[in-house]
């Protein structure tokens, strides 16, 4: 079997396959499936200072070769998370890392420091796709200017590993790839959804109760691969691709393209196992192509 072993700054996977938040719930759901602890590394789903409701329903439809999905980071808060969630996870022999996010940058810091002081998480997410209500409501990952004010706030308080998720709702994802490695990044991780809306016909109404939502699913990867490639060739921190990985093929490309790590997200819903099946088709591909390490593939697109 070939090295699958992986660094994302001091933060050491056993191999590079990683789950999405919001498709994977807490990694518990999933252990009736597959042993999970195969998995590199599993990021919960988004948590927020308090509590969130999220949007009203219906807040999920079926597109062309992918989904929309607009739930609103619904989540009973960070501190419920501590009390009753953190004691079931913390055992789980992987990476449990926590996605955070926030509505002001003070939200973020708050909860990436009640997050920092919990021995088994060694690593954060930080979505920078939220709107930041004091600006209007425009995502604070939209800017290069948004995204170094919220990552250098919340690199002050956390002193552990450091991915940020960026938007590809935007002109030039390098720039804020750059912006958050020099505001203290140790990694990216990249894309998150598209933004996109679905329309019923006959209702002549749109699908979504928020008319737009976030697009995942295999429709998306032509775009998640080429943003990859571009943020992976601008920055010196690892990135961590995502956007429409079906299967280990995919998986594959991304790490060609300069992914170190990859998540894995819709693909969750449809087949439960697509994990470890991801994992044991990289080890596959490698020993077909003579590799001893899968970091031989990171970055080896010839172009």
């Amino acid at each position: 079997m070939a090295d699958l072993s992986v660094n994302i700054g001091e933060l050491q996977m056993k191999n590079p396959v990683m789950t999405a938040s919001g498709t994977f719930g807490y990694g518990e759901e999933f252990s009736d499936f597959i042993d999970i602890t195969r998995i590199g590394g599993i990021i919960v789903k988004g948590t927020t200072l308090h509590k969130r409701e999220g949007n009203p329903y219906p807040r999920m439809a079926e597109t062309p070769s992918g989904m929309l999905n607009a739930v609103g980071l619904q989540n009973k808060g960070v501190d419920y998370f501590v009390e009753h969630i953190y004691p079931r996870i913390k055992e789980i022999q992987t990476n449990m890392i926590v996605n955070v996010s926030g509505s002001a940058i003070e939200d973020y810091v708050k909860t990436a420091e009640i997050i920092n002081e919990l021995d088994k998480i060694p690593a954060i997410e930080l979505n920078i796709s939220c709107p930041n209500v004091k600006q209007g409501g425009m995502a604070f990952g939209v800017s290069a200017k948004g995204a170094s004010e919220v990552v250098k706030a919340v690199r002050s308080a956390y002193k552990k590993t450091l991915i940020v998720k960026l938007s590809p709702n935007v002109t030039d994802i390098t720039e804020i790839a750059r912006a958050a490695e020099e505001s203290g990044a140790d990694s990216v991780s990249l894309i998150n959804t598209l933004l996109g809306m679905a329309i019923d016909a006959e209702r002549k109404r749109p699908i979504l109760s928020t008319i737009t939502g976030g697009m995942s699913g295999a429709a998306v990867k032509p775009i998640a691969l080429r943003m990859v490639w571009q943020v992976a060739k601008a920055v010196n921190i690892p990135v961590i691709g995502l956007g429409g990985i079906m299967d280990w093929r995919d998986a594959v490309e991304f790490m060609l393209a300069g992914a170190t790590a990859i998540q894995i997200g819709t693909a969750n819903f449809i087949d439960p196992a697509v994990t470890v099946k991801v994992e044991d088709g990289i080890n596959n591909y490698l020993e077909r192509h003579g590799c001893k390490s899968v970091k031989e593939i990171i970055g080896a697109l010839e172009v």
